[in-house]
């Protein structure tokens, strides 16, 4: 389903805010981080492991094998965006909320904590529930997580005013978030593109909703990221390869074009709400992470990023066109992993490589937020 001129209209909004927002004022000592995933640092692991159940695949290797040399919880080979978020502005790695906070890793819980669960949607179960949607595992929801970041708050400022006063120096990142309240009724549940579509304006109220509460909390610095492209993604090209018809996909990319332009469809309502919410919180710097413009920038280029000429390939999975099989998960006996994971984008199927997540942070640093995260110390005098 094509949705007209979406990308003319996201160019100009994203004109707009880096005329408006030139960059971000101020020093980050701490970042706090939600999300899925695409930001876990160790959180559905360490549930995992306390609750007795199986432990999750990210516990084994390959997971991990390039950056830390072990597993860490990580939906990657390495490093993932958050990591490159936080090394650049000179912090440590921010430690996950649950875990034993490895302290070769991790040095001062005062700069920052993260609370990004694997598997976690921006909705609560039961919204899927009546919708007759699966969800394959126990949620950690972002209401969840933000609760979390409540309770645990006072161990890090002793009252309101100190609290506030230490949030004025931290960066929240909000996301991403809202993958997951896709990918179960797209790849799992029997749902149509529409009724897909109909779940879009609750999760963005949902993530609004989170935004501003974090900022009556204290919060003055919170980065946005939206949805990266879905139409290039191994589950969702190897989940539609008999279903797809040739025009639907992009013809220099291989993507599938309606997936890629559904991305666009939340990252437009993203905006949208994080513009309301700026007319209310004038005070308030809102970083909107162009997640989607920044991952699209190495699928149409890959040779530039030294990448193989053939992105859409998963490192680690199993035997097919996209090296993605559902019953074949990476680090499976009978999984197959490539030589050099520096020259994927994919690492197992859905998430990203250490090399993709580097590039993608790049590109964020650099290009593809609005305003731009600024990691220096600038007088607003």
């Amino acid at each position: 389903m094509m949705i007209p001129s979406l990308e003319k209209s996201l160019f100009v909004i994203f004109l707009l805010f880096s005329t408006a927002y030139r960059s971000t004022i101020g020093c980050y000592t701490s970042i706090f981080s939600f999300g899925d995933s695409l930001a876990d640092t160790g959180n559905l692991l360490s549930i995992s492991r306390s609750s007795g159940g199986i432990t999750t695949q990210i516990g084994f290797p390959p997971y991990g094998e390039t950056y830390f040399h072990r597993p860490t919880g990580r939906f990657s080979d390495g490093r993932i965006i958050i990591d490159f978020i936080a090394q650049h502005l000179g912090l440590d790695l921010i430690p996950p909320y649950f875990g034993e906070h490895n302290a070769e890793i991790y040095h001062d819980f005062k700069q920052g904590m993260n609370f990004a669960v694997g598997g976690a949607t921006a909705l609560e179960n039961d919204f899927f529930e009546k919708m007759g949607i699966p969800v394959p595992f126990n949620n950690s929801s972002l209401l969840d997580q933000l609760s979390w970041f409540k309770q645990i708050l006072p161990s890090f400022c002793d009252s309101n005013l100190s609290c506030k006063e230490f949030l004025k120096t931290c960066l929240f990142l909000v996301g991403e978030i809202g993958g997951n309240d896709y990918n179960n009724p797209l790849l799992i549940g029997n749902i149509t593109l529409e009724e897909v579509k109909t779940i879009v304006n609750p999760v963005i109220n949902v993530i609004g909703s989170t935004i501003t509460e974090l900022i009556e909390i204290g919060a003055v610095t919170l980065v946005v990221p939206g949805n990266l492209p879905i139409g290039c993604v191994p589950v969702y090209l190897n989940h539609f390869k008999d279903l797809a018809k040739q025009s639907d996909y992009d013809p220099k990319t291989g993507c599938i074009n309606w997936l890629n332009e559904f991305s666009q469809y939340h990252n437009e309502k993203l905006l949208e709400e994080i513009n309301k919410i700026r007319e209310f919180h004038p005070h308030v710097t809102i970083i909107y992470a162009d997640y989607y413009n920044a991952a699209m920038a190495l699928f149409k280029s890959p040779s530039k990023y030294g990448l193989k000429d053939w992105p859409l390939e998963a490192c680690c999975g199993g035997e097919g066109p996209y090296n993605v099989n559902s019953l074949v998960n990476c680090g499976d006996p009978s999984s197959k992993i490539c030589a050099d994971p520096s020259t994927y984008i994919n690492w197992d199927g859905i998430h990203m490589t250490e090399a993709a997540n580097k590039w993608i942070s790049k590109g964020l640093l650099e290009e593809y937020t609005f305003p731009l995260i600024e990691s220096k110390c600038i007088s607003s005098s």
